[in-house]
């Protein structure tokens, strides 16, 4: 493991991963948390494996809430070892061996409820996205554990795919309609060096798309509804994927499709596929993301819509899907190293992902819109996705275990080494280490991100050794301050595709010092984003603020910010784990002007109020109330 968190934001969260959410997760996964969703995950295992009699219980895909929490467990193991549980993960291994049926097939839906179904509800079956889910986990328990009997396990099953499924004409033909397979196997052949693995992933990216399509003949394609979003482009089946133009249809399968094809281009020297993921990655992040990171705006179907079409308050933003983007913008720099893939990974992370989380890490959210009104999201129709206040569990909860896993690896993200240079694509007190050039070099990083943007570094290394260290200037930072022991640096003139290149030999005690001034910034949307037409949205560095109605009263929708703010901001060890908050002034109507009258002559009356901001990720985490990140502005006054 390279980087070790040091700090006071991602530090206590990952340990707070090992300590509470892990445990925390698999008493949901059994069943054991008074008042939350049943799962059922496990004990579905052991009425496969023969151990007990029962019925399969919860969604076709219960089995990737087990993959996810053993793939979070794993990555945890590697910073924070604890005997207890790595013994409860080989219990969860060796019983799933025990459910493996002869041939390798692993999968309880389709052994206990379904034993005649297998490959032939590929629209909404989930047997390769549950036999991803178990393939990440088995590598990540490799990695972790030095262990084989998992990844032995997953090879097994692997295996019987590859040979069920491919373009022979003795194999069936055949996808599945959620993507995750295909970065599944490409982890498995580098896990393993076995280039049929990588091959499969190439026959799954390949096929997707291809007319006629088999979906079309399967008795549940368009599923209950049969209605025109869950056609062939909910499943991003439309057309072949290098003739695919825009971002379409469920937006976590896009999003993991995506990430397979971003490996498979790197990994093969595939320009098409590059080509066609730049095409993509444009659409979804100027046109269809959320300035939190959150995608995939309708909540029928999971989907992404039409350009610029970002309600607010009917949101659905999964967090699955900010996850994915991470996932994806993450792969997308090894592809193609450009900053403005970290920016992207940057914003989902602090904002559309951990928002779906709450601060003790057992309460979560599904959806995570940007308007909240609890008395109408509770009655609406177009608003039954919603929830006013996070749940202990889901009944479909792929979102829990999905974080868990990410926030357990995110040591993976902050920086990597790239053809012997070092790139910081994440800030966090931080401590790594890496081979550059055959040389052992440390790197000690030393900051308060995301509240302030100064950043310390130093080197440690036996002998002098010349590399870049690339450091991202994030898009928010106007200005960027930069020295090397002390000496200034033309940071605009190292400036590389949005990375300060430091290059030189580098020597044991140097001290790089970077400061990224954090000023309150009001962001706008594209005048083509309808719902947010006259409406400025607050951001700081990264975060994104929202408006809390414990902080600002009822009725936010009726604040109106100040036309030339003067923002202060205070730094609140008190408050949610430590906050930066933003105050400004405001104006609001007078209600007792209003009475009974349902409409009136503008007045232009308005009460000046003091408005506080408070960050989007920790919103709800004090009571029930209204949220709102969009806020009108006044024109002047």
């Amino acid at each position: 493991m390279n980087v070790v968190f040091e700090d006071g934001f991602w530090a206590p969260r990952v340990r707070l991963m090992a300590e509470e959410v892990i445990p925390h997760q698999w008493k949901a996964l059994n069943d054991q948390i008074p008042g939350a969703e049943p799962s059922h995950a496990v004990e579905n295992f052991r009425i496969a494996a023969g151990e007990v009699q029962g019925t399969f219980h919860g969604m076709v895909f219960q089995d990737s809430d087990v993959a996810k929490w053993l793939e979070a467990a794993s990555y945890s193991l590697q910073y924070a070892p604890n005997p207890e549980l790595e013994r409860l993960v080989d219990e969860v291994v060796d019983l799933l061996g025990r459910a493996q049926r002869e041939d390798g097939y692993l999968n309880t839906y389709f052994t206990v409820a379904a034993p005649d179904g297998r490959w032939k509800d590929m629209s909404f079956g989930h047997e390769l996205y549950c036999a991803g889910h178990l393939i990440e986990a088995a590598v990540a328990h490799h990695e972790a554990t030095g262990k084989t009997n998992f990844l032995s396990i997953v090879r097994k099953y692997a295996d019987l795919i590859r040979r069920e499924i491919g373009p022979d004409p003795e194999q069936r033909r055949i996808y599945d309609g959620h993507e995750e397979i295909e970065l599944a196997l490409v982890k498995l052949y580098q896990a393993t060096g076995d280039e049929s693995y990588l091959q499969l992933a190439k026959y799954f990216i390949d096929e997707r798309g291809r007319q006629p399509c088999f979906l079309l003949d399967e008795p549940t394609f368009g599923g209950e509804a049969k209605d025109r979003w869950f056609h062939l482009d909910y499943f991003q089946a439309h057309a072949p994927v290098r003739e695919q133009r825009t971002a379409e249809g469920h937006a976590v399968r896009a999003m993991y499709l995506y990430s397979a094809m971003a490996d498979l281009a790197r990994l093969t020297g595939d320009a098409g596929l590059k080509e066609t993921l730049l095409r993509l990655w444009d659409n979804v992040t100027q046109k269809r993301m959320y300035i939190t990171g959150g995608i995939g705006s309708q909540g029928h179907g999971e989907r992404f819509t039409i350009d610029y079409d970002l309600p607010n308050d009917t949101a659905y933003a999964e967090t699955c899907a900010a996850i994915g983007l991470v996932f994806w913008a993450s792969r997308m720099f090894r592809l193609d190293p450009d900053a403005k893939y970290a920016d992207v990974m940057e914003r989902a992370l602090y904002n559309g992902v951990l928002s779906g989380i709450s601060l003790d890490g057992k309460r979560y959210f599904y959806v995570n819109p940007l308007e909240v009104h609890p008395p109408t999201a509770h009655f609406r129709h177009d608003m039954q996705h919603v929830k006013t206040e996070r749940v202990p569990w889901f009944g479909c909860a792929c979102c829990p275990p999905n974080i868990a896993r990410l926030v357990a690896s995110l040591n993976r993200y902050v920086c990597t080494a790239e053809n012997g240079d070092v790139f910081y694509h994440l800030y966090a007190g931080s401590r790594s280490e890496w081979d550059v050039n055959g040389r052992t070099v440390r790197l000690a990083m030393k900051t308060d991100y995301p509240w302030d943007g100064r950043i310390d570094v130093a080197v440690e290394c036996g002998e002098p050794v010349f590399f870049h260290l690339c450091f991202r200037w994030p898009g928010w930072a106007d200005e960027a301050a930069v020295a090397v022991n002390g000496e200034r640096v033309d940071a605009r003139g190292a400036l590389h595709k949005g990375y300060i290149r430091l290059g030189r030999e580098w020597r044991n005690g140097d001290r790089i010092r970077l400061h990224f001034p954090m000023r309150v910034k009001r962001m706008a949307a594209h005048p083509l984003v309808r719902e947010n037409a006259g409406k400025v949205a607050v951001q700081r560095g990264p975060v994104v603020y929202c408006l809390e109605e414990v902080d600002n009263g009822p009725h936010l929708a009726d604040i109106r910010l100040a036309a030339n703010p003067q923002f202060e901001t205070e730094f609140r060890h008190d408050l949610m784990g430590g906050i930066v908050v933003i105050r400004a002034d405001g104006y609001r109507s007078d209600p007792e002007e209003w009475g009974d009258v349902l409409y009136r002559e503008l007045s232009g009356r308005l009460r000046k109020m003091t408005i506080t901001f408070v960050p989007y990720a920790c919103w709800g985490n004090r009571k029930k109330g209204e949220m709102t990140v969009w806020v009108r502005q006044l024109e002047r006054g």
